[in-house]
C-alpha cells in the first residue's frame, strides 16, 4: 500500500497547501479520497495522471472536499480517458452526485468514458478490488446543519473511514465534529491513522494515539494558523514519538 498526499491544507484557500486529499494505491487500483476545488491544479502540481485515478471516493459535500469533481472529469475527457471510473458515495448523496455531474453537462456520451457511481452505506465493508475494501462511519461534522439541510430537502452525510488493505488497516477520521468522532473505529486494531487537526486539538488526537495504538499517525487539514504550532510539535516531540507522528505535505509519499 502507497499513501500519496495530494494536498494537506484546510478548507482555508492557501497559496502554501492544496485542499485535503490523498490517493491510496493498492495493486494496480489508485483511489482518490476526496476531490476539492483545485484537486487537477493538485495533481498536475504533484506530476499524476489524471487517467491514472481508477476511482475517487467523497467523504462529504464541502466545496474542499467535493467540489474539484467537475473539473477533474474534464481533464480526464480532454486527456482522452477510455477506461471506467468509479465514484463512491454514500448511498444517501449519491442522486445529488450524480445530479451535479449531469448539471456540469458532462455525459459520459460525450466525455468517452463510463462513470459509476458505487454507493456505500454505514457499518458495512465496501469492495473497491481484490484486497482492497472501506467501511464507512457517520461523525458529527456536519450535526450543526440538519436543520438547514431538512428544510431545504437536502441529506446529510459525512464519513470517516476504515480502509482494510493487504490485511492492513488505515483510519482516516476526515472531517470532524469533536474529539469522539476520533473513537468511531475503537473496535478495530489501526496500523495507519490520517486525522485531520483543523477542528480537534492536538492533545485530543494524542489521548486517542495513546487509545488506538497505530504505528504511524499523519496530521494533515493544516491551516495556515495552524502552521506554526504543527512546526513546533514535530520540533518539541519526544524522541520515541519522531517517527510515529509525522506532520503531512502536499506531495509527500508513504510506502506502509
Amino acid at each position: 500500500m502507497k499513501i500519496k498526499f495530494i494536498g494537506t491544507g484546510s478548507g482555508k484557500s492557501s497559496l502554501k497547501r492544496y485542499h485535503s486529499a490523498f490517493i491510496i494505491s493498492c495493486g494496480s487500483f489508485n483511489l482518490l479520497v476526496d476531490a476539492g476545488d483545485g484537486v487537477s491544479r493538485a495533481l498536475l502540481k504533484q506530476q499524476i495522471s489524471f487517467n491514472s485515478i481508477h476511482g475517487i471516493l467523497i467523504s462529504h459535500l464541502h466545496p474542499d472536499h467535493y467540489s474539484g469533481i467537475g473539473s477533474l472529469l474534464v481533464q480526464m475527457k480532454l486527456n482522452k480517458r477510455e477506461h471506467p471510473l468509479k465514484i463512491f458515495v454514500h448511498s444517501s448523496l449519491a442522486q445529488h452526485v450524480e445530479k451535479f455531474i449531469h448539471q456540469s453537462y458532462l455525459f459520459e456520451e460525450k466525455l468517452g468514458f463510463e462513470i459509476n457511481i458505487e454507493k456505500f452505506n454505514y457499518d458495512e465493508f465496501k469492495d473497491v478490488q481484490e484486497n482492497f475494501s472501506f467501511m464507512a462511519r457517520e461523525n458529527t461534522h456536519l450535526k450543526s446543519n440538519i436543520t438547514y439541510a431538512g428544510n431545504a430537502g437536502l441529506s446529510i452525510s459525512c464519513s470517516s473511514f476504515l480502509f482494510n488493505i493487504d490485511n492492513k488497516t488505515l483510519y482516516y477520521s476526515g472531517d470532524i465534529g469533536d474529539k469522539e468522532d476520533l473513537y468511531l473505529f475503537n473496535d478495530f486494531s489501526i496500523n495507519v491513522m490520517i486525522s485531520e487537526i483543523t477542528h480537534v486539538k492536538f492533545d485530543e488526537v494524542f489521548e486517542t494515539l495513546k487509545f488506538l495504538n497505530p504505528e504511524k499517525l499523519f496530521f494533515t487539514h493544516i491551516s495556515e494558523e495552524d502552521e506554526a504550532d504543527c512546526r513546533k510539535l514535530g520540533e518539541n516531540l519526544p524522541e520515541q514519538l519522531k517517527d510515529k507522528i509525522i506532520i503531512a505535505a502536499d506531495g509527500m509519499l508513504v510506502n506502509v
